[in-house]
C-alpha cells in the first residue's frame, strides 16, 4: 500500500511539471505493476488499457513499448478471466511481436503463452481460435 500512495504522489507530480508523455505511460505502468502486486486487477487493467492506447498513438503498433504494453495488459486480462479480449489483442499483436521482436524474444514467447493460457481457460474456445 505505501508504494501505491508514493507513485501515485510521484505521477501527479510528473503531470503536474509536465513530464512527457513517453515518460508518464511509463509512470502509469509501473503504478498499474503496483495495483497488480497488490492484487487489484481491475483497477490495474484500466491504467494497463490507457497505457497500451497511449504507446500505440504516440509511438505507433510495431513499437517494444506498445508491444510490452499490450503483453502487460494481457497479463491482466487473463487474471480477470477475459479471456475473449485477450485472444482478441494477442491475435493482433503476436504477428506484430515476432515481426519488431522475433519469434525467439521472450516478450514474444510470454505474449503466445497468454495466448495459449487464454484460449486453455475459455471453456468457449474453439479450434477457430488457434488460426
Amino acid at each position: 500500500e505505501d508504494a501505491l500512495v508514493v507513485k501515485e504522489a510521484i505521477l501527479a507530480i510528473m503531470r503536474r511539471f509536465g513530464a512527457s508523455e513517453t515518460n508518464l505511460l511509463g509512470m502509469q505502468g509501473n503504478l498499474a505493476g503496483t495495483y497488480n502486486s497488490l492484487g487489484r486487477l481491475e483497477d490495474a487493467s484500466r491504467i494497463e488499457k490507457d497505457v497500451y492506447s497511449g504507446y500505440l498513438k504516440l509511438k505507433g503498433g510495431e513499437h517494444r513499448d506498445t508491444i510490452v504494453a499490450a503483453n502487460n495488459y494481457s497479463a491482466t486480462l487473463v487474471g480477470l478471466k477475459r479471456y475473449r479480449e485477450v485472444k482478441a489483442l494477442m491475435r493482433k499483436m503476436i504477428p506484430v511481436a515476432r515481426h519488431v521482436l522475433g519469434s525467439s524474444n521472450d516478450v514474444t514467447l510470454r505474449m503466445r503463452c497468454l495466448h495459449a493460457n487464454a484460449l486453455y481457460r475459455d471453456s468457449n474456445a474453439t479450434l477457430n481460435d488457434l488460426s
